[in-house]
């Protein structure tokens, strides 16, 4: 059984990788191109794109994802009804954006993962082993701070660093949602230290 100190180990682990940008969420992309549309249209649309513009759409797929089912996760697992709360808008919120990414990278003919990198998977066979306040605990600290904190720097990174103008403008959008995110996550994690 794992306890309280090999969890938090464990997902610091994950969270570090992520940080670091280690190649996990790009797992997948060596098959990318033969899967890309059989059209013509797609092709010259996703060639139009540039291969940093693809990872950063990949990346926050994987980040949307990863929030999703995390989240239909806590909605099962809690009993806390904050955390289901919060965990409810994580799924709505973060399909919607994903639904708004989807059609932003149809358009441009990129395809993106349509489940969550081994970075993510890992977290939540982590998660699924705790229950009750621990499972709480860590789901706001970790999917609720430190996801929300990596999305943050990676929307931020694609407002900067982005070639595509809508890609740029769906990041200014979306990063304040997930800023909105990040201070509820806080000041839940807060509450939950009293």
């Amino acid at each position: 059984m794992l306890n309280n100190k090999n969890v938090s180990r464990l997902l610091g682990v994950a969270a570090v990788s992520a940080l670091l940008g280690l190649p996990v969420a790009h797992a997948q992309s060596g098959s990318k191109d033969m899967n890309a549309g059989s059209s013509s249209s797609a092709s010259t649309a996703q060639t139009s794109v540039s291969k940093n513009d693809r990872e950063f759409m990949e990346d926050i797929a994987h980040a949307n994802l990863a929030e999703i089912a995390g989240g239909k996760m806590a909605l099962e697992k809690t009993q806390n009804a904050e955390v289901k709360q919060f965990a409810q808008k994580m799924v709505d919120d973060h399909s919607k954006a994903e639904d708004e990414l989807k059609q932003l990278a149809d358009s441009k003919g990129v395809k993106l993962p349509t489940e969550t990198d081994m970075m993510h998977k890992s977290k939540a066979m982590t998660m699924k082993a705790l229950t009750g306040e621990t499972f709480d605990k860590q789901y706001i600290k970790h999917a609720g701070v430190g996801d929300h904190e990596s999305a943050h720097k990676l929307l931020a990174k694609v407002q900067s660093k982005a070639k595509d103008a809508d890609l740029k403008a769906y990041a200014e959008k979306t990063i304040k949602a997930v800023d909105e995110h990040l201070n509820m996550a806080k000041s839940m994690e807060q509450n939950m230290k009293k």
